[in-house]
């Protein structure tokens, strides 16, 4: 029987790498590949993960789509992972996040239409309004696919909301058969604890490291809500969602560690001082980024009554596994500060 091909881009990335891996041992039927251009200080690091795995990258930018029109092998499914998911650096770097999200989709959406490939995209949370983020933490209601897009959202979640809809112009346009998923906050081994990887890595490896927290906005209560999606679980549900893609497609879903899997920020504090022994010292400050939102937590239900899923693995599990590969990895890691 004939394997299919798998490409993974933004391959070098924390959830890139992560998918390839996991793919590439659990996924028998399948060849993948990574597509990164290797821009970011770590991508080094994750590469040569990849190569011990035996999984080849092709090292081309998105946003360049002469490199791209290049790349001869045609694959059967493309996971996009790529993009700048910073959202305050979209602020600042307008031009940057808009090529690597907006412009790379486009250009990769020429290459599935030509390869007839099926795709999977990364989207975010972030695509819903950041005022509808009050509303929902007044009524502690939880973020599902119908919720409005409405509103502004991030220079980030606009380029992830607008490759959504390019996404779907190409399916009627052209039959592209796509998925996408608004993911929240995820994390876990191989995120190296930088302020644009996540919350929660910045926070153990602030823990790890005996640094000073920041508790911004809210009167610096540290009450924030976020659920936390361990990369494992993600990992799970893209081999599902490929295997079960004939049945299963043209969709949204809105995909998150659930109320269950979350907490505030404070919580999450004491957490990571249980686990380090360290308590940290708090700044704290009453006023926050106009980009900063208070809650979100996804609901779930559609993912799980399609594909039965849901996180398996709990926030306590996660940190302590978090927690295990910055101590393991700490010199290396240290390095890319």
């Amino acid at each position: 029987m004939k394997k299919i091909n798998i490409l993974i881009t933004g391959g070098c990335g924390f959830v890139g790498t992560n998918i390839c891996v996991f793919l590439k041992k659990n996924f028998n039927s399948a060849n993948i590949f990574s597509l990164d251009n290797c821009s970011k200080i770590y991508s080094k690091n994750n590469l040569q993960i990849l190569n011990s795995n035996k999984i080849f990258n092709y090292k081309i930018s998105l946003h360049d789509k002469y490199q791209l029109s290049k790349l001869k092998t045609k694959f059967d499914y493309v996971i996009d992972c790529a993009g700048n998911p910073a959202v305050e650096s979209s602020r600042k770097k307008i031009e940057e996040v808009f090529d690597s999200n907006l412009v790379g989709t486009f250009n990769l959406l020429q290459k599935v239409k030509s390869d007839n490939s099926k795709i999977i995209f990364f989207s975010t949370s972030r695509v819903y309004p950041i005022e509808g983020s009050y509303e929902k933490f007044k009524q502690k209601s939880l973020y599902n696919e119908l919720d409005t897009i409405e509103g502004p959202k991030t220079v980030y979640g606009f380029t992830k909301l607008a490759s959504e809809m390019m996404i779907k112009e190409f399916s009627y346009a052209f039959d592209v058969k796509y998925i996408i998923n608004r993911f929240g906050l995820i994390t876990g081994p191989l995120q190296f604890g930088k302020i644009e990887q996540g919350l929660v890595s910045l926070w153990m490896w602030r823990h790890l490291n005996k640094k000073f927290l920041e508790f911004k906005g809210y009167n610096g209560n540290g009450i924030q809500v976020r659920d936390i999606l361990n990369i494992n679980d993600v990992s799970r549900l893209i081999m599902e969602q490929i295997q079960k893609f004939n049945n299963i497609y043209n969709l949204t879903f809105c995909v998150g560690g659930g109320k269950n899997n979350s907490v505030t920020l404070k919580q999450l504090t004491n957490k990571c001082k249980k686990i380090t022994h360290f308590s940290a010292k708090i700044k704290k400050y009453k006023k926050t980024s106009i980009y900063d939102v208070p809650y979100f937590i996804s609901s779930n239900k559609k993912i799980y009554k399609y594909y039965n899923w849901r996180p398996k693995l709990s926030v306590d599990t996660t940190l302590i596994q978090l927690f295990n590969w910055m101590k393991n990895n700490y010199i290396s890691i240290k390095s890319f500060f």
